[in-house]
């Protein structure tokens, strides 16, 4: 799954070059009637959205070790897609650039892999997380053809992890900022747009919490005790409807 991240990335950096080189393809075709003419030119306009994440975890090890010789790593071996859910707002700031709000839910998963280098043993660990976000987005978008308009967006997205509780191996706490970068496409139907988008997200703070005082088995601190710091990832490919 690691080397399916890396083809995204791929992917991703190929539709920026595309849109790069839209503006001159788009001369060359010829025009056609436009559905909902005047509708960026709202000074707010609103819609829904849903969509499809994964979640990562970014995780620096260092190799503690405890009195036995016990050391673990840990590992995301493997993504679960989650879902989300939101409403979209967005204000008119110029004929190219308009500033979103966008209150959502991301429903999702984190699974763990923690490996004994002494022994060779395995243990497992699923995280569920249920982010309450609001992205504050700044969108950037290339002049309309006929019914379509490329953009790229980028902008800060606090959010609030609902299901935060105590686990043996790691704790991670609720609270995160992520900053945000992607790259979509309006689609002008006759009685409403249609937007996908894909994004990545960046945790920008250490969401490992190191106080463990609720554990009872103190051998189960070794886990957080070898890592240093975790940083949340997600990459979320996003359905709106305005």
């Amino acid at each position: 799954m690691k080397t399916r991240l890396h083809y995204i990335y791929i992917v991703f950096l190929g539709f920026l070059l595309a849109f790069s080189l839209l503006p001159s393809k788009l001369h060359a075709q010829t025009r056609k009637v436009m559905n909902r003419p005047y509708i960026d030119q709202r000074l707010f306009h609103y819609g829904f959205l849903v969509g499809l994440h994964m979640q990562d975890i970014e995780l620096e090890q260092n190799g503690y070790a405890d009195e036995a010789g016990n050391q673990w790593f840990a590992e995301t071996p493997n993504y679960e897609p989650g879902f989300s859910v939101g409403i979209l707002g967005e204000f008119y700031l110029t004929k190219n650039l308009a500033l979103r709000l966008i209150p959502t839910m991301h429903f999702g998963t984190k699974n763990m892999t923690f490996r004994n280098e002494l022994n060779r043993d395995k243990q497992f660990m699923t995280m569920k997380s249920t982010y309450i976000s609001l992205p504050i987005d700044v969108k950037f978008s290339a002049e309309r053809f006929n019914n379509y308009r490329p953009y790229m967006m980028a902008g800060v997205n606090p959010v609030y992890d609902l299901t935060v509780k105590k686990q043996k191996q790691l704790l991670l706490k609720p609270m995160d900022c992520y900053l945000e970068m992607g790259l979509g496409c309006d689609f002008y139907l006759p009685f409403f747009k249609f937007i996908p988008e894909l994004k990545f997200c960046y945790g920008l703070s250490n969401i490992l919490d190191k106080n463990r005082s609720d554990l009872t088995d103190q051998t189960q601190l070794i886990f957080t005790e070898s890592v240093n710091s975790a940083k949340s990832k997600m990459i979320v490919l996003t359905l709106y409807f305005e």
